[in-house]
């Protein structure tokens, strides 16, 4: 038998239980500023899906039809690099604005910070501030204890269904869904993704709040990699605020610094950490400790900026905290800096020269591998091919096919393809050449499309045409 060995006392403080963290709300110009950007980001998230455009959804992913439409654009698999291109221009995006301003995306923008913040305005109104929260967690279980919680709950779901139900209209027509789901007559992956959607929003925004942050998220891990000594960050002026103390029960002569350790900073910060003890990577940059502790200044009769947005240069040349400003524009043109953005500039620049100068028409040629090549009256030799010619363009449209590269080469019967608005159609056409005007073995050939009402809208494929020894 393998003995049970016992954990030293030293190791069991490794696996400390979460404590609970409920933030106080608090008004100022950056809780104001992350207001705005939960507004903004939620009516395009909620409501982008429901905008019309030419008789469909604005957006949508259809994955049963392979069609990405975004407003006029429409793109198929084959476009796929263009989504390559704006996930990496998202990315140096992110690593540019990260490498000026620090966490910003995940103080304002991040859906998680977002539905975190939403989930928690609702919480608020329903059970109070965060010391009426605090007395209802400690208070026993009792009726208008429940109801609360019951209320709270029931509308966390309500908004996590929705959310969910949204998420799925993205890529399922969202009128069609909602006919659905008002007739129960939702398909199974449908069904799935929603409820898995909501069920992990209500999850992640209700109740891991700052531990997706803290545990989950890979970019509060990397996040030091791009910052630099003159990257903006949330900082506390340590030679103004320290020691910390009230000036009015100090002792005559005591020195006294102008934070007086009223712990605002701290009960307003989502992740519970507290800003005076350093840069943390649990901070994700919000600039709610800033809000609480502008207030605390007001009230106690001192200058703004104890706790501001500021830079590690700042701060090691001893500059006052809300001077940061100036030392991010005095060291903006730095190498990272110059080197994301000229990244993102060209990379921005071909992707945009790439859709401008796309061509509305696909056309991929196949051959018919059943019967590679054969005789045909006449003394012709005819190879068999399969057209699919997709068209990109918002508007139906006729093209006219032609064929080169071979010397006589006629394709029997066919004059004209028309192919539906943001449709696709596929052809099985006949090339024939005379057998005496062709050497035996593979011949390169061309198949050029033209559509009739635009001169500029060809496409030309490359084939082969095969002549039987």
């Amino acid at each position: 038998m393998i003995p049970i060995t016992e954990v030293p006392a030293d190791e069991s403080d490794l696996y400390a239980a979460r404590k609970k963290i409920q933030p106080r709300s608090i008004k100022g110009r950056f809780n104001s500023l992350r207001w705005a950007m939960v507004w903004i980001t939620q009516l395009v998230f909620y409501g982008l899906p429901w905008l019309p455009w030419n008789g469909r959804q604005a957006v949508l992913f259809d994955l049963v039809e392979r069609k990405f439409y975004i407003f006029g654009l429409v793109l198929w698999p084959q476009d796929v690099v263009y989504l390559t291109l704006l996930l990496i221009i998202s990315a140096l995006g992110l690593f540019l604005v990260t490498a000026v301003a620090g966490r910003v995306w995940c103080g304002y923008a991040c859906p998680q910070s977002v539905y975190t913040e939403i989930f928690m305005w609702i919480e608020r109104h329903v059970e109070g501030d965060r010391s009426a929260r605090m007395k209802l967690d400690a208070a026993s279980m009792s009726l208008s204890k429940f109801g609360r919680r019951f209320a709270k709950h029931g509308i966390w779901a309500a908004l996590a269904l929705w959310t969910g139900f949204t998420f799925v209209g993205f890529f399922s027509p969202i009128q069609e869904l909602a006919a659905e789901v008002g007739s129960f007559g939702l398909g199974p992956w449908e069904g799935f993704w929603m409820l898995f959607y909501a069920a992990f929003t209500y999850l992640f925004a209700g109740h891991m709040r700052e531990q997706v942050c803290k545990y989950m998220c890979p970019y509060a891990r990397f996040q030091g990699v791009m910052f630099d000594p003159d990257t903006l960050i949330v900082s506390y002026d340590a030679n103004r605020g320290e020691p910390r103390g009230n000036k009015k029960k100090a002792k005559e002569g005591q020195p006294v610094g102008d934070c007086v350790d009223c712990d605002w900073c701290v009960q307003v910060c989502p992740t519970g950490i507290d800003i005076r003890n350093g840069l943390q990577y649990e901070c994700i940059g919000c600039a709610l400790c800033i809000d609480a502790c502008d207030q605390v200044m007001d009230k106690v009769g001192r200058p703004r900026g104890l706790i501001a947005y500021s830079t590690e240069r700042a701060q090691l040349e001893g500059k006052p905290a809300h001077e940061g400003w100036k030392e991010v524009l005095a060291h903006i043109l730095r190498p990272r800096v110059i080197l994301y953005t000229s990244l993102l500039l060209f990379i921005v620049s071909g992707f945009a020269w790439a859709l401008l100068t796309r061509t509305p028409v696909k056309m991929n040629v196949m051959r018919d591998r059943a019967s590679l090549a054969r005789e045909v009256e006449g003394g012709k030799i005819e190879n068999v091919y399969q057209l699919r010619v997709m068209n990109t363009s918002e508007s139906a449209r006729r093209f006219v096919l032609e064929v080169e590269g071979l010397p006589g080469a006629t394709i029997p019967g066919l004059r004209e393809i028309e192919v539906e608005a943001a449709g696709s159609r596929d052809v099985g056409l006949r090339v024939q050449v005379d057998a005496e005007s062709l050497a035996p073995g593979s011949h390169t050939v061309y198949f050029n499309l033209q559509a009739v009402d635009a001169p500029d809208v060809r496409v030309h494929e490359k084939s082969s045409f095969l002549q039987p020894r």
